[in-house]
């Protein structure tokens, strides 16, 4: 899901018709929130600042809060399908603190240790390598690569603000670098063709960590403009969605709305309901099923993917990495274009695939076949089409901050009427759970700074 000029400008200027849009109200109300990921569960968190007649949440189209984060008991476990780690766990994360704050992490992840792990956003290396053909790959000369590889992603963020970069994108500046390395080996071709190829096996764990189906998609001046947070990622053992269930906890009851598809959100106008005489609101929800509801302010989070028309292939999901989950259960991670193709398969194409793989990869061709298989599907579910977003080449951080500008932008009219949140609105922290929870706080701070002046946020912004 790419941060993409064409994407943005589509995106706001058709605002008035955003179809479709996953937010509804049901009541007399000054704002909306909706909920298809975590961050207006966080805005509405804030409900000390608001009245409760003057909020309210709806979880759009499906039938359940999170958005992104979503936990499935299988295999004996739990099983992420969406958000997986914590990046970054240490005191500067939000989403730290507030797992930290309703006891869902433990003493591992809790620790000093832990949080002061400087890990560059870079993967940690595998324990065990494997050629194509089935043969292992010494430990060391991974490590080399890794050395090099990581060393070059780290060289990227020399180019934030720089007059001029020496490659529109992250992998064609890569690419560059490693041709020239490459050229001082003195090894034979075979040994030189292995280098080549941990360092594509590398490229392809970047493809997974940014989301994206190449690396040339990427833009390099804005890449080093993400910001990394200390810590050693650290997953939630009961599953990321107990971190939602206790936000709609602290919800007031009867807040909350599901399976109510939007069609239109109508903003700059002078609405009137019968239900509310007298009153006038300048904007009215309209949604699906025909329910129409005014309001002084939406706040509207859906995924970057369903944002504009031209967004549907700039979803692509996470990468092509392996984890073992137990001694049973194989985690895999397939980026790009051939997680969309994977999508338009049967599950019994899926296992005859991953069948095949694992056994070329292994070099024995007895490996029992897996029994069953979970997957995601997040680039065909229509109110998500895709994973998380990055800058493309092209696009700014500028344009990042486009995409969180309130409507109307031009201060004429009622001020805030449309507000934009999610991880593809936060500049440094896209693509990110944090992200999506900084701003939706943004977002809810707008809100209370317009309603009182002189309220404070209840928490520091990063």
């Amino acid at each position: 899901m790419a941060v993409v000029k064409e994407t943005v400008l589509s995106a706001r200027e058709g605002v008035e018709k955003l179809d479709p849009l996953d937010t509804a109200g049901r009541w007399r109300l000054q704002a909306i929130l909706h909920c298809r990921s975590p961050q207006p569960l966080l805005a509405a968190e804030r409900k000390d600042k608001w009245d409760e007649d003057k909020l309210f949440i709806s979880s759009g189209a499906t039938a359940r809060a999170g958005g992104r984060i979503r936990s499935e008991r299988s295999f004996g476990g739990v099983v992420e399908l969406g958000a997986h780690w914590i990046h970054g766990p240490s005191p500067g994360n939000p989403v730290f603190q507030l797992a930290a704050s309703y006891g869902l992490l433990g003493d591992k992840e809790l620790s000093e240790e832990n949080q002061r792990v400087e890990t560059g956003g870079h993967v940690g290396l595998p324990s065990v390598s494997y050629t194509g053909s089935g043969a292992r790959v010494s430990f060391e000369l991974v490590a080399e690569m890794a050395r090099l590889f990581y060393g070059l992603i780290d060289q990227t963020r020399e180019f934030l603000h720089a007059a001029e970069t020496p490659a529109p994108s992250v992998g064609q500046f890569l690419r560059k670098e490693v041709r020239r390395h490459a050229a001082g080996w003195t090894e034979d071709e075979d040994s030189k063709q292995l280098r080549l190829a941990i360092l594509n096996a590398f490229l392809n764990v970047e493809c997974c960590v940014s989301g994206t189906h190449s690396m040339d998609l990427v833009a390099l001046a804005p890449f080093g403009e993400y910001t990394v947070l200390p810590g050693l990622d650290c997953t939630f053992s009961g599953g990321y969605q107990g971190l939602t269930n206790h936000m709609m906890a602290s919800l007031p009851k009867d807040v909350m709305i599901f399976n109510k598809p939007v069609k239109t959100i109508h903003w700059n106008g002078s609405f009137q309901e019968s239900a509310f005489p007298g009153e006038t609101f300048p904007v009215l929800v309209e949604c699906e099923d025909g329910g129409r509801f005014p309001a002084h302010h939406v706040i509207v989070t859906v995924p970057l993917g369903v944002h504009g028309p031209h967004s549907e292939n700039r979803c692509p999901e996470e990468g092509p990495r392996w984890a073992t989950l137990s001694v049973h259960v194989l985690c895999g991670f397939i980026a790009g274009l051939e997680s969309e193709f994977m999508e338009t398969l049967s599950d019994e194409e899926v296992l005859l695939s991953l069948t095949h793989v694992l056994r070329r990869a292994t070099g024995n061709p007895q490996l029992p076949a897996p029994k069953s298989v979970l997957r995601s599907r997040w680039h065909s579910a229509p109110y998500t089409r895709g994973s998380y977003s990055y800058v493309a080449v092209g696009s700014t951080g500028d344009d990042v901050d486009l995409l969180a500008q309130p409507l109307p932008a031009d201060g004429a009219g009622a001020q805030l009427q449309v507000l934009f949140a999610g991880e593809a609105t936060h500049r440094t922290f896209y693509s990110t759970t944090h992200g999506a929870l900084l701003s939706g706080w943004r977002e809810a701070d707008r809100l209370i700074s317009l309603w009182d002046p002189q309220g404070q946020p209840r928490r520091p912004r990063l």
